[in-house]
């Protein structure tokens, strides 16, 4: 298997081809981090596919020390933040949208995971109350996974501030789970 190096450099010396290997690996995360934005589905995908062809158009300005995947998020974001400007769209997920990330239930008796999904409810309930800038970080720690260099790469800031951001936006979220706990 190639590494996004490796399947890059390839891509420079006229290799198109290669290019699938980095579209197959992060398709995912690009559809996610993307459906973050927008709230919907069928412009999460063609958002991330044109994130991808931009990318591509874009190869022979990455930098080699820096990751892919962090460098192609800023690219994604910026489309995702240009698509949603000019639809103006309302940027928060309802809290029975069907497109955010489930809990985990297999192999749970039917309490349990009626317990879980109350608590994932609250919980998306919470995130969307946050301010953008504490809900993305959350995001990119807890649900594209992130490490704290990455997303300093991706938020152009100081490793320190992500880990302030993140804590205080944690605290934040914390403060309104427990809120919204106590309303019902």
């Amino acid at each position: 298997m190639k590494t996004d190096n490796e399947a890059i450099t390839a891509c420079r010396a006229g290799d198109k081809e290669m290019y699938r290997v980095l579209v197959e690996r992060y398709k995912t995360r690009a559809y996610y981090a993307a459906l973050m934005y927008t709230h919907n589905r069928d412009d999460a995908l063609d958002l991330s596919q044109e994130a991808f062809y931009r990318a591509y158009k874009a190869l022979d300005s990455f930098d080699n020390s820096r990751k892919f995947y962090t460098w192609f998020y800023r690219i994604l974001k910026n489309i995702c933040i240009n698509f949603v400007t000019r639809k103006r769209t309302h940027n928060q997920v309802s809290a029975d949208d069907e497109n955010r990330p489930e809990l985990v239930s297999s192999g749970l008796n039917p309490e349990e995971i009626l317990e879980r999904s109350e608590q994932s409810e609250l919980l998306w309930q919470a995130i969307n109350q946050l301010k953008e800038k504490d809900r993305e970080i959350i995001i990119l720690k807890e649900f594209q996974e992130m490490s704290y260099r990455e997303i300093a790469e991706v938020l152009n800031i100081p490793q320190g501030s992500v880990m302030s951001r993140l804590y205080n936006a944690r605290q934040r979220l914390l403060k309104e789970v427990e809120y919204l706990n106590d309303e019902y």
